[in-house]
């Protein structure tokens, strides 16, 4: 039965260095680096970084807020959301793709400004309220902590006003990794998560025994799914800047490739043997 929530690789190949914290002040730096907020279609706009996917969709009866970038970015999406002339106060709803610093670390304070309310998958609930994954590699990378009010199951329906998000859980990048689909502008939209390995431990015994079977599902399971748009969390899995350019240029279609989720998948599931044979044989 599907629950329902109401309210009135590319080619490119992201990896994870072992790193030094100067290394990481640098990386977190470009991650961090500004860029204009934009419409992608209809109600769906960019809010986040210049490499740190965050996405607005708005409704005339509340907005809903994809992913919150790390601590310090925080600040940055809310201002986005303030130039494209919406409210903070507006935002009803908080999601995010997987509990990962990268992504979650800007939740606690973007929650807090906003009064929304944070929906995230059981799997990736306690990771989020400790700010950290007990089954990654040692780190001493953490986001703020964050309350999770509610549960985000396989179908779960997000309803505001017109809008409605589907729920997919897609493990693999983490036990819970959400991904979500929805309608806008005439097109099948996905945001699409577990789209790399970028460091996740595939061998059993090392905290997440299912690893390899739930990247494989996960492949499967949006290599099947109808996307004329194909969105991820990360600017270079989606090829952001070239599309925005194109965008720019006079194109409102720049964004629409029926057949770029199977290649993205495709190419993400290459580069996820590629690295579950090099892990297996270290």
């Amino acid at each position: 039965m599907v629950k329902r929530i109401a309210l009135a690789l590319a080619a490119t190949v992201l990896t994870a260095p072992v790193a030094n914290a100067q290394d990481w002040d640098a990386i977190r730096a470009a991650w961090n680096k500004p860029t204009e907020p934009f419409r992608i279609i209809g109600n769906i706009y960019y809010v986040g970084t210049a490499k740190l996917s965050a996405f607005l969709i708005t409704d005339p009866s509340g907005h809903i807020l994809l992913d919150g970038a790390l601590a310090e970015s925080a600040p940055q999406i809310a201002a986005n959301i303030e130039k494209l002339g919406f409210h903070l106060r507006d935002v009803k709803v908080l999601m995010v793709n997987h509990a990962h610093w990268d992504h979650s670390g800007g939740l606690a304070q973007l929650k807090q400004l906003t009064g929304a309310r944070l929906l995230a998958s059981a799997a990736d609930k306690p990771g989020l309220e400790a700010g950290t994954l007990d089954y990654r590699p040692p780190t001493p990378r953490h986001a703020p902590k964050v309350t999770v009010d509610g549960i985000l199951e396989e179908g779960t329906e997000i309803r505001i006003g017109d809008t409605v998000l589907t729920a997919h859980m897609t493990p693999g990048h983490t036990k819970g990794c959400t991904s979500w689909s929805m309608r806008a502008g005439g097109y099948n939209v996905m945001f699409a998560g577990s789209m790399t390995v970028m460091g996740q431990p595939l061998r059993r015994g090392e905290g997440y025994d299912n690893a390899v079977g739930d990247f494989r599902a996960t492949f499967a399971k949006l290599r099947a799914m109808p996307a004329d748009i194909f969105l991820s969390f990360h600017g270079e899995v989606f090829d952001m800047e070239a599309k925005l350019a194109r965008l720019k240029a006079g194109d409102a279609n720049a964004f629409v490739d029926p057949g770029e989720i199977k290649r993205r998948v495709d190419a993400a599931e290459a580069a996820f043997e590629i690295d579950l044979a090099k892990q297996l044989s270290q």
